[in-house]
């Protein structure tokens, strides 16, 4: 394993977004770390508004960053809010980059994205084919935004020699997740789709596309234990992926997600509906040779995930 550079052991961290899925399992974790862990609720400090951003962190004064606040969404939300993705997130990174280097951050993590990668490149995705040919349309703007977070994290590091750092989870899931169906991405989608459908006795839930697409999925925990990890052990301006290392189509999910749930029902494909990028796989080579590899099984996850479900949501 890695050797620790930038112990994180009484530092002052910041982790941005931390109400989100994400932030919340990142501090969870960060509570075993003998730490100091500094939020900022939304209604305490709007990322969005740079002199804010400025003056709190002035302020505050961390340490280092773990930046996990963004705009997140599905198909759906990113095909009908374009510009809340593009310049929301935009806005977002570009304030928190500027006042960490003007207060001088010791350390940032950036959380971007797998969509950030070309629609038809080779899988699994290597961290090199970032910028290689065209984005899926349908998440283009979100990813548009992550790449600009890529590489504001490099150019800060090239000019000015801060110790910034990217990392690119797979496709997200877990406790604190959106379960809204407007808004949601697949999993948390099938999870209620296969619930209400239990629960009203239906005989059938339906899903989008013809359910041939592939994706990977990293449950939440895993992510965040990543992020610990990278923090203390990496330092690049190399983006690097964070995946769960296996991928399951669509049809083969809602199938998961049902038998975990207890829905014995029909699934049904919307065909009218779009797949998204036919096949989506990270190569985690290089996080898994420095010494960290995901562990919580996918229909393991699923069902911590409708636990937490079932006791938040409904």
């Amino acid at each position: 394993m890695s050797d620790i550079i930038y112990p994180l052991s009484g530092k002052r961290v910041w982790v941005a977004g931390h109400s989100g899925m994400v932030g919340a399992a990142v501090v969870h974790q960060l509570q075993e770390i003998d730490c100091e862990v500094v939020t900022s609720s939304h209604a305490e400090l709007d990322l969005a508004r740079q002199t804010d951003v400025e003056a709190w962190m002035a302020d505050t004064k961390p340490n280092a960053i773990i930046m996990a606040a963004a705009r997140v969404g599905g198909i759906h939300a990113n095909n009908t809010l374009p510009v809340d993705f593009l310049i929301d997130n935009i806005q977002i990174e570009t304030n928190v980059f500027t006042s960490a280097h003007a207060v001088g951050v010791e350390r940032m993590l950036f959380l971007g994205s797998s969509c950030i990668y070309p629609r038809l490149t080779a899988q699994p995705m290597r961290e090199e084919s970032l910028l290689t040919g065209p984005l899926e349309p349908t998440n283009q703007w979100y990813a548009l935004a992550k790449i600009a977070g890529v590489k504001m994290a490099q150019a800060y590091r090239r000019q000015y020699g801060r110790d910034y750092i990217s990392c690119m989870p797979t496709n997200l899931y877990g406790p604190g997740d959106s379960f809204d169906l407007q808004l949601s991405h697949v999993l948390s989608a099938l999870i209620v789709k296969a619930h209400q459908a239990k629960e009203l006795g239906a005989g059938s839930f339906e899903i989008w596309g013809t359910g041939k697409s592939t994706r990977e999925f990293l449950y939440v925990d895993d992510l965040a234990a990543a992020c610990i990890f990278l923090m203390e052990r990496y330092s690049s301006e190399d983006i690097v992926n964070v995946g769960y290392g296996r991928e399951i189509s669509i049809t083969d999910l809602a199938a998961m997600v049902a038998k975990v749930i207890g829905f014995e029902g029909v699934i049904t494909k919307d065909l009218g509906k779009p797949d998204g990028t036919p096949r989506k796989l990270m190569d985690s080579k290089r996080i898994n040779e420095m010494g960290w590899q995901a562990s919580t099984s996918l229909e393991d996850g699923i069902g911590k995930t409708y636990a937490w479900y079932l006791d938040n949501e409904t």
